[in-house]
């Protein structure tokens, strides 16, 4: 029993004589660099006055690669663990041996036969974890030792007694104030080749824990222009954040490691990084992109709309990568705190349309598609006329992917998914269902004119097919409509002369995808009819 406490008395000994020669050092957070995706990249200074080292209690979680360090001085960072005082309403879960260690208290228990026991509660020193090979596969796991806090040990002269936690009602000890020791990881910055100079240390490194999510609104009360603004929701769930220039951060950023945390965190074992190395090599060959995950890529990165096209128009912007850096200012912000501010507005003309897109509904091989295919992609087989905005963005930035919200005055419009926009570029944002248009799009085989071929083995034959749209306006203002048909084959001809492309989804396939658009004023009780005729191979 001597011996044993003589080890513990060494352990403590030496944890203290490490720490005398270590000096205490705040650092600051200078700025933050916050993604959509709940990364930011954050940027910290510590001022040092010579040669030494210097422990740093606030311990940050680098995402692998990220930790980098720059100073005039020659730095080595070390992880690990000390005992530090810290205010007892942060300490967490209660740890009675840690936190009382070293204090004489006084135990009563919740069997009132049993005596109240005094003593001095052990300090004891956690024994680090210890790896072995894994049983299967490749890597070490951690093993933790046995115990794990069920008896309070107390001391009283030479003696030990072991008290079973569950039993203890409550107790009294002396000299508990504010603050408690707990074993904490720190960060150790061992600093040479200054003399006796100052310098400054300044980190870099990405992390988890505070981000933003944009949103926009857009006024459409003057009917020659739109007042566009932007807000940002920023949540701060990293640390306590002080006169801190937070730097909204816009683009598709290439983040390779991001499910990676660094192995320099003494939370994460060998095992753990190798598992998270693995996982994130998966995700980045095996990606879902069902109707949710798309929408949800969107919005944490950014993407242009589909099917918008070039518009070379747009306003040249920057001259590096893209990735739009929006300075908002210096904030104070604590941690488990949120901040909404309007970060951007402009004005810009618009011109309201209404907007019909009528989908391909034949699949690679000039089949109709089939219910099941609808009902996978809705949005896809969509052919809903909508009414719609179009303007071009009139902010000095590009407009980031983010929900916006349609008004008009005190009057709620409709809200939308608003894609990447480049400065000055046109963009169409529907707001609600053209209900007052209504459309019809119909088509049949010309009968009597099917050709059979082969191609690479398989048997086609040719279908003439002959289409027509109509569109009838029960509004009483004239209206402005943009009807857009995609289809599979090749046109023959077409009413109206529609402004035809070909699309690259039928660069592989038998027949060739396209896209006719009309422009049309519709009077009021106007009714429109387009006919088109096409020819499509069907495979047997």
């Amino acid at each position: 029993m001597r011996q044993i406490g003589m080890l513990a008395f060494l352990l403590v000994w030496s944890s203290a004589v490490a720490s005398a020669g270590e000096t205490p050092v705040k650092s600051r957070i200078i700025s933050a660099g916050l993604f959509k995706n709940g990364l930011a990249v954050i940027s910290r200074t510590v001022s040092v006055p010579a040669d030494g080292t210097y422990r740093l209690d606030d311990v940050p979680e680098p995402i692998h690669g990220t930790y980098w360090i720059v100073s005039d001085a020659k730095v080595v960072t070390r992880l690990t663990h000390r005992m530090v005082e810290v205010p007892a309403d942060e300490a967490g879960p209660v740890n009675l041996q840690e936190e009382l260690a070293g204090r004489n208290v006084v135990i009563y228990f919740t069997d009132g036969g049993i005596p109240p026991a005094s003593g001095r509660v052990a300090e004891l020193v956690p024994k680090p974890k210890r790896y072995e090979t894994a049983r299967y596969g490749y890597g070490t796991a951690a093993i933790q030792p046995p115990g794990g806090g069920r008896f309070l040990i107390l001391e009283k002269g030479k003696d030990r007694s072991y008290i079973d936690s569950s039993k203890i009602a409550y107790l009294q000890a002396e000299g508990a104030g504010a603050k408690i020791m707990r074993r904490k990881p720190v960060m150790l910055f061992e600093v040479s080749g200054l003399g006796r100079k100052n310098a400054t240390i300044n980190i870099s490194y990405l992390t988890r824990g505070i981000a933003w999510a944009p949103s926009y609104r857009l006024d459409l009360s003057d009917p020659k222009q739109l007042v566009l603004q932007q807000k940002a929701i920023i949540k701060n769930e990293l640390v306590d954040l002080a006169d801190t220039r937070l730097e909204l951060i816009s683009g598709f950023p290439n983040i390779e490691f991001q499910q990676v945390t660094s192995p320099l965190t003494l939370a994460s074992s060998w095992q753990d990084f190798f598992n998270q190395l693995s996982s994130s090599t998966r995700s980045l060959a095996h990606v879902s992109m069902g109707n949710r995950a798309i929408t949800q890529q969107a919005v944490r990165f950014n993407e242009p709309a589909p099917g918008s096209g070039l518009d070379l128009s747009a306003i040249p912007t920057g001259d590096r990568v893209d990735l739009y850096y929006q300075d908002i200012g210096p904030y104070d912000l604590l941690r488990g705190e949120s901040l909404a501010v309007q970060t951007a507005m402009a004005r810009a003309s618009y011109n309201r349309i209404v907007e019909w897109n009528v989908p391909d509904n034949r699949g690679q091989y000039g089949s109709y598609s089939n219910r099941e295919d609808a009902n996978r992609d809705a949005e896809k087989f969509d052919d809903t006329a909508w009414d719609a905005i179009r303007f071009r963005n009139p902010l000095s930035f590009p407009m980031t992917t983010a929900p916006a919200v349609v008004v008009d005055g005190e009057h709620f419009n409709g809200q939308r998914l608003s894609y990447w926009v480049n400065r000055g570029e046109m963009t169409t944002l529907r707001v609600t269902k053209a209900l007052s248009i209504r459309t019809l799009h119909t088509e049949k085989e010309v009968k009597g004119n099917r050709k059979d071929l082969y191609i690479g083995g398989d048997r086609y034959y040719r279908a003439t097919v002959e289409s027509e749209l109509r569109a009838n306006n029960h509004r009483s203002q004239e209206v402005s409509m943009v009807i857009r048909r995609r289809f599979s084959g090749k046109l023959v001809r077409a009413d109206r002369k529609p402004k035809c492309t070909l699309g690259q989804e039928g660069v592989f396939s038998v027949n060739h995808s396209n896209e006719c658009a009309w422009n049309l004023k519709l009077k009021p009780g106007q009714d429109v009819k387009i006919k088109y005729r096409y020819t499509v191979l069907v495979r047997y």
